[in-house]
């Protein structure tokens, strides 16, 4: 994480960028209803060559939003959007492209700016409500490259198959995050010697899962973790303001985490005396307390399996094979750019390496430009198949902890920490 100048992203500069001054942003209620795009717009084909995943998004209509493209739909209520394939071409994941997940189904559309402040309560000597202003000039600026992606990314893949989104792998998203250090925050609210735990919630509301019982989504960590010191409470992303549906006026950016803490629209940071038993954080976004979250429908159906919250772990290493996408033949004989991207949430990635025979021989692939160690990386490698036929593309990438991607999948009931080597199907035709 590091300092930015204070003249990139001034008061003036972000609230003209925002367009409203302080008036605050205000989206019509109709208009957050989706609206679908034109005919001949559907979702990408399948894809069902040997050794080949049989699609790579999820399997859904394009529908567009306030300040989206046209993404893939899962649900509307609550709005779950994916990203296409193609917007993963670059490091950074375009603002209007970037995926979409709610857990409730009253996401707000608007939001008064004249009235809103970042409240910090709780076990503190001295409690903050905190304008966007605030935020803006009374705390340093800092700016850190990560990726977000969703606890349920790529579910799809899952054999057995389990309930949740069925996301394919466009649940994720690559930003340049803006905003001022949590800890800045806490240190400038103070804590009492109670504290116990930091709980995080946001404006999304509405009726939860059966037996919940409070209508808001909340997460929280312990006063002791170290993730603490990383975060950041952004208002900024990409050098723009927030889009509406990722969090405006400010979201939560855990580097190295999962999305599911990653709370938007965040306005009530409270520092509990307690632990959290929040339905959230007591039975939602667990994983078995085994080695890479593993375990089998039997060990979970007799009980045997402990399970812990999802964020005791850091994002797992993965790697992504985004062009070619099969939907087009390679002719013999010509050299064919291979590109991707590829991330981990322990450190780095340092090694990208490709197969162009279903993982028989590796070969290391370019790397472009190292943003932090919790960005994508961009990777690329030109190969010239030598003859026409049914190729199977595989990529695998090894972070500087030296965790490298496994050839097998894993399984776990929330469908979560998938990150087994990824393949491709290409034909091969004869030049012309």
């Amino acid at each position: 994480m590091k300092k930015i100048e204070r003249n990139r992203l001034s008061r003036r500069g972000l609230l003209q960028g925002i367009g409203l001054g302080t008036a605050g942003l205000m989206l019509d209620r109709y208009g957050m209803q989706p609206a679908f795009a034109q005919d001949g717009m559907s979702a990408l084909p399948a894809y069902t060559g040997p050794g080949a995943n049989p699609y790579w998004n999820a399997v859904g209509p394009y529908a567009t939003y306030p300040q989206k493209l046209p993404l893939l739909r899962l649900t509307d209520r609550p709005v779950q959007l994916e990203t296409p394939r193609h917007y993963f071409n670059q490091v950074f994941t375009p603002n209007e492209a970037t995926f979409v997940r709610y857990h409730l189904p009253g996401e707000p559309n608007s939001v008064d700016m004249t009235k809103w402040r970042l409240q910090l309560e709780g076990e503190v000597t001295k409690p903050l409500s905190l304008s966007l202003a605030d935020l803006l000039n009374k705390f340093e600026p800092v700016e850190v490259a990560a990726v977000m992606q969703c606890s349920g990314n790529s579910r799809s893949f899952f054999q057995p198959r389990v309930p949740g989104g069925q996301w394919g792998n466009g649940a994720m998203a690559n930003a340049l995050w803006t905003g001022v250090r949590l800890s800045d925050l806490i240190k400038a609210a103070g804590l009492k010697a109670g504290a116990v735990e930091i709980q995080f919630q946001g404006l999304d509301f509405g009726k939860g899962p059966k037996g919940y019982g409070s209508h808001a989504f909340m997460k929280s960590w312990s006063i002791d973790d170290p993730i603490l010191e990383q975060a950041i409470v952004a208002y900024a992303m990409n050098g723009e303001p927030l889009p509406m549906l990722n969090g405006f006026p400010v979201r939560m950016v855990f580097p190295g985490k999962f999305a599911t803490y990653w709370l938007k629209h965040v306005t009530w940071i409270r520092v509990l005396d307690h632990k959290d038993s929040n339905f959230w954080m007591a039975r939602a976004y667990r994983i078995p307390d085994t080695a890479n979250g593993a375990t089998t429908p039997e060990a979970v159906a007799r009980g045997e399996v402990r399970m812990i919250p999802i964020g005791s772990v850091n994002l797992p290493v993965r790697s992504f094979l985004v062009s070619p996408d099969g939907s087009s033949k390679i002719p013999a004989g010509l050299p064919t750019m291979i590109r991707g991207i590829a991330f981990s949430g322990t450190g780095p990635v340092v090694k990208v390496e490709i197969s162009p025979d279903n993982g028989r021989s590796w070969h290391p692939a370019a790397l472009g430009k190292d943003y932090g160690p919790y960005s994508f990386r961009t990777w690329h490698a030109l190969w010239t198949p030598r003859k026409p036929g049914q190729y199977t593309l595989a990529v695998r990438a090894t972070d500087a902890h030296g965790h490298r991607q496994p050839d097998k999948a894993i399984w776990n009931p929330g469908g979560y920490l998938l990150n087994n080597i990824l393949r491709q199907s290409l034909t091969v035709g004869p030049a012309a």
